[in-house]
């Protein structure tokens, strides 16, 4: 594979280079990972950004549904939009029904929209591993906008937040349980709740379900990056598209606030130095794989369970065996 001739076409805008470079980052052969590495390296001198938007939300929300809207008005306007919409794996099988591309039909046919649905491989958080290098290939490829679609709402969702600028939270219309189902850390690190389905019959209940997020984060703490009046709830319809250029309104708002006082620069270094540490960590649980690993690790797990030996005395040893042991 000619990788100086890939990140050349991505870095035309070539949709089929893109979709192929993000089939390398997502391979766990040991060949493709050198590969995809030395193709990360060649796009980095672009130094393209996008804003990247993570969305999370209950299941039933209506989050394609939403993405398709919100996509579709962010074309309308001129942009570039990818969408990075990660499908639950099977924890028996592994396998994923990866249809996001189906339910955004109208959006899949536009030009200036990618959507590359990717499975968890039930990956903590919801996103996929290597969905923060297919962020970066995005950005190489020239779109101004990635939205990242995770898998469910929950405490592990907060992993979203290291990959992107802003987190928007998606609520459907509902009473006070709704918001005791919340858990408070993934509250904390919204930056824009969006109670969708704001219509028909249901324009009501959305109505006041926002009034109840909104008292909500005023009994949270303020954040430093923040500017007075965030985080806010608003209201939304994907079907009529009602509050969509309000909400997107705000999104610039918070984005050019955070640049303009240092925020975006810093959160960006802090999400590199995160995922370089969570590299680390992963390809140390990677050795653990190989089959002289797992024999160990069953060996001293057997003493262990039979009391001839320590815990900490057995993960010592299987440390040595990896080569990174820490003692001395």
């Amino acid at each position: 594979m000619d990788i100086q001739d890939l990140a050349g076409r991505i870095q035309n805008g070539e949709r089929r280079a893109l979709a192929r470079a993000i089939t390398l980052v997502e391979s766990g052969r040991s060949d493709h990972r050198a590969q995809a590495g030395e193709l990360l390296e060649a796009l980095k001198p672009a130094g393209r950004q996008a804003l990247r938007i993570g969305l999370s939300g209950t299941p039933g929300v209506g989050k394609s549904t939403f993405i398709e809207a919100f996509g579709m008005h962010l074309i309308a306007q001129g942009l570039r939009v990818a969408v990075l919409a990660v499908d639950p794996s099977s924890a028996r099988s592994g396998g994923s029904i990866l249809g996001d591309k189906t339910r955004m039909e109208s959006l899949s046919r536009e030009r200036n929209a990618f959507i590359r649905p990717s499975p968890s491989q039930a990956q903590m958080g919801g996103v996929a591993r290597r969905t923060r290098e297919a962020v970066a290939l995005c950005e190489a490829a020239g779109f101004d906008v990635v939205l990242i679609e995770t898998v469910g709402v929950g405490q592990s969702e907060t992993v979203v937040a290291e990959m992107s600028d802003l987190f928007l939270l998606l609520i459907a219309p509902a009473g006070g349980d709704e918001l005791q189902g919340v858990k408070r850390g993934i509250m904390e690190i919204a930056d824009l709740i969006l109670v969708n389905k704001a219509d028909g019959a249901l324009k009501d209940t959305a109505t006041r379900t926002c009034a109840d997020y909104a008292g909500a984060l005023r009994l949270l703490r303020k954040r430093p990056q923040d500017p007075e009046g965030f985080p806010k709830a608003l209201t939304v319809s994907a079907v009529t598209e009602d509050g969509l250029e309000k909400a997107w309104g705000e999104m610039q708002a918070l984005s050019d606030w955070r640049r303009e006082n240092g925020h975006w620069d810093r959160r960006r270094a802090d999400q590199a130095r995160h995922w370089f540490e969570e590299e680390v960590r992963l390809r140390l649980l990677a050795a653990l794989d190989k089959p002289a690993a797992r024999a160990a690790l069953s060996s001293l797990g057997q003493d262990v369970a039979g009391g001839q030996m320590s815990p900490s005395h057995a993960a010592e040893q299987m440390l040595d065996l990896l080569g990174t042991s820490q003692a001395g």
